[in-house]
């Protein structure tokens, strides 16, 4: 049979020089819309993310048998499982819910990250995607295809169909909420697990410290140059990436729906102070020296890339040219969660949330405890210390950018100006090289500021696609 046949539904196997995008798309009748055909692409590439977390996460997986790699490739063919129900799941008309994972994993229609957690201090991958699919790709099946009772009106029953769902507390949220780096729901994110992100993070960074305690040269192959091991140790790394995004957009954040007149439920409401300064306690380890440092005895292991194994855009970048920059990750980690926290658009928010009542959480509180917690912190080592300076320069540099950048309100500028000169008189007090380093780029800044650019860290490695397609094909 021809795979363009219009006859036939077609799920094919494409490959790439890379990993790419999967695609779920469909060819309606123009006449009436109907689906006549379902056509899907899955990339055969896509599971080299997964293989990697899962070689990344494991405790020596290669110690004894360099064909132990039956774990990674079972979490791997999950995902590719999990995968097909999603880009089928486009062929049948259904959009991206990326308020899913929620609600335990409510839809094969989120783009799910491997649920991994700690099981009496070992790292556990049992769990790290679901078979099936969710509750509420039962509900878009049921509304978009049942057939009507003919003792009821199609309008009710449908109404009937969605408020059940949601008085079971599910969400619909979908690309246009979740996408945004400035995005204001706080359900809604990409590649993220937990009813909680706050508490999810916390797991994520527990899972990932335990890992990296673990992590050696037996985690490549016997005869592998080690450039390869330090290709593994990337997504470990940068393990929080996703989550930390998640956690973040309770910041300033708010909780809502797609109301619509005479339904019940949330319409609009800003989260908790209280929810939102617990995610801000848990990003602050984000940015924590402990959290960030490479520990000595891996760098070790990360010589000048061998000949044939050069840096590719899933490597880790360096300004050190062939060596392995030891600082680069913690620069490029630290204004991964700093440039999601100063978003503009979330200081406006801040602002905003502020003015309507004193309870909320406020853009100063934001900024004096990313301060407090940046450049009061004690290091014991001068790798440490450079570590400290690496993140307090990121601060620095995106505070600067809240008042440069024309997307901040009047008012964001102001409390931000109001930080910097708080910054200016702790760093007078202190001098030191690298704090009068700060001090004459604060200067410089105020006397120039249209020179102001900001300073590019090392560019963070591909992460997505971990897993679904971006877009739906007619």
């Amino acid at each position: 049979a021809d795979p363009l046949d219009v006859r036939y539904n077609v799920i094919q196997w494409v490959h790439r020089s890379t990993r790419g995008w999967s695609y779920g798309g469909s060819i309606n009748d123009p006449r009436t819309g109907e689906i006549i055909k379902g056509h899907v692409s899955l990339g055969s590439l896509r599971i080299r993310q997964d293989f990697l977390i899962a070689q990344a996460l494991m405790n020596r997986p290669f110690k004894n048998d360099d064909q132990n790699y039956q774990p990674m490739l079972e979490l791997a063919l999950a995902r590719i499982r999990q995968l097909s129900a999603h880009e089928v799941g486009h062929t049948l008309g259904f959009a991206h819910n990326f308020a899913a994972s929620t609600n335990s994993r409510a839809s094969v229609m989120d783009y799910p990250h491997p649920k991994i957690t700690l099981k009496k201090d070992e790292i556990d991958f049992s769990e790290a995607y679901a078979t099936g699919i969710g509750e509420w790709d039962k509900v878009t099946v049921a509304y978009s295809y049942s057939d009507i009772p003919s003792d009821q009106s199609e309008k009710s029953y449908l109404s009937k169909l969605l408020m059940e769902a949601f008085s079971d507390g599910l969400y619909y949220i979908s690309d246009a909420d979740a996408r945004p780096q400035g995005g204001a729901h706080a359900k809604a994110h990409l590649w993220d697990n937990g009813t909680s992100a706050t508490e999810e993070l916390k797991n994520v960074l527990a899972v990932r410290k335990k890992a990296i305690e673990n992590f050696s040269i037996d985690n490549i192959k016997s005869g592998e140059p080690l450039s390869k091991l330090e290709d593994v140790f990337v997504p470990l790394y940068f393990y929080h990436r996703y989550q930390t995004e998640a956690a973040i957009k309770s910041i300033g954040g708010l909780d809502y729906t797609y109301a619509i007149k005479g339904a019940s439920g949330i319409v609009v409401q800003i989260i908790s102070k209280e929810e939102q300064e617990a995610a801000l306690n848990e990003i602050m380890h984000t940015l924590k020296v402990k959290t960030l440092k490479i520990p000595q005895r891996i760098l070790k292991l990360f010589p000048p890339r061998a000949m044939g194994y050069e840096r590719t855009r899933e490597s880790f970048k360096s300004n050190t040219n062939v060596t392995f920059n030891s600082l680069g990750p913690v620069a490029t980690a630290s204004n991964m969660t700093l440039r999601l926290l100063l978003n503009a658009e979330r200081a406006n928010r801040l602002v905003e949330q502020y003015a309507l009542s004193e309870s909320n959480l406020s853009l100063n509180e934001v900024l004096s405890q990313l301060i407090k917690h940046t450049f009061t912190v004690k290091t014991k080592t001068s790798y440490e210390k450079e570590i400290a300076h690496t993140v307090q320069h990121s601060v620095f540099q995106n505070v600067l950018n809240l008042i440069a950048t024309d997307d901040a309100s009047p008012q964001v500028k102001s409390i931000a100006n109001e930080t910097l000169d708080t910054l200016l008189t702790m760093l007078k007090s202190n001098k030191s090289t690298f704090n009068n380093q700060l001090i004459r780029e604060l200067i410089s800044f105020r006397k120039y500021p249209e020179r102001f650019k900001i300073y590019e860290v090392p560019k963070i490695p591909d992460g997505s696609p971990i897993g679904s397609a971006p877009c739906i094909m007619n």
